[in-house]
């Protein structure tokens, strides 16, 4: 355990705030092209897309501001096409008519439903969405992206494992007192 606290504390957590300051140096990045597939280190970077012609318009839980209509595109090149976040809206019945076209924004993930469990056993990267600055279809402009929503527990982590191993060493200490002499 200590070990695994050691591990959080000097590797995950350099790591982790190396890879937060990539992040947070992206939005002053130059705009490029949307990426054909997922990259982490793309996140927050501004991007262009087209979309020929949205495939799926769907709905998906958004907090406070209600529900975020997102698309899935054909892009005409081959490969997994572009998921677009076209805006929010507040109606959970909303029908969102797009037909397509040039979308700039940023790069964030997209939705993923996989279970915290089922992404344990698969790795298949996140993939990456194109989040609208302009909001299509009459809908409310998406939020702007925030370098605060990329968890950093590392720390936590580090120190819940050093908080076990005492624990454990406490009911060792205990079960030793404990046996006959």
């Amino acid at each position: 355990m200590i070990g695994l606290g050691l591990w959080q504390l000097l590797d995950r957590l350099p790591k982790k705030e190396a890879f937060l300051v990539q992040l947070a140096a992206n939005p002053a990045k130059p705009p490029m092209a949307f990426p054909r597939f997922p990259d982490e280190t793309l996140l927050f970077r501004r991007a262009s897309g087209l979309c020929l012609q949205p495939t799926d318009i769907k709905l998906a839980g958004a907090g406070k501001s209600g529900f975020r209509a997102i698309a899935e595109c054909r892009t005409g090149a081959e490969g997994p096409g572009m998921i677009v976040q076209l805006g929010t809206t507040r109606d959970p019945m909303a029908k969102v008519n797009w037909s397509g076209g040039e979308v700039s924004g940023y790069i964030s993930h997209a939705p993923d439903g996989r279970s915290l469990i089922g992404s344990l056993f698969d790795h298949t990267p996140q993939r990456l969405m194109l989040v609208a600055d302009t909001p299509q279809a009459g809908l409310n402009p998406n939020g702007k992206p925030d370098i605060a929503s990329v968890p950093n527990n590392h720390l936590a982590y580090a120190g819940q494992w050093f908080f076990f191993a005492a624990i454990a060493a406490i009911i060792y200490t205990l079960a030793l007192r404990r046996q006959p002499r």
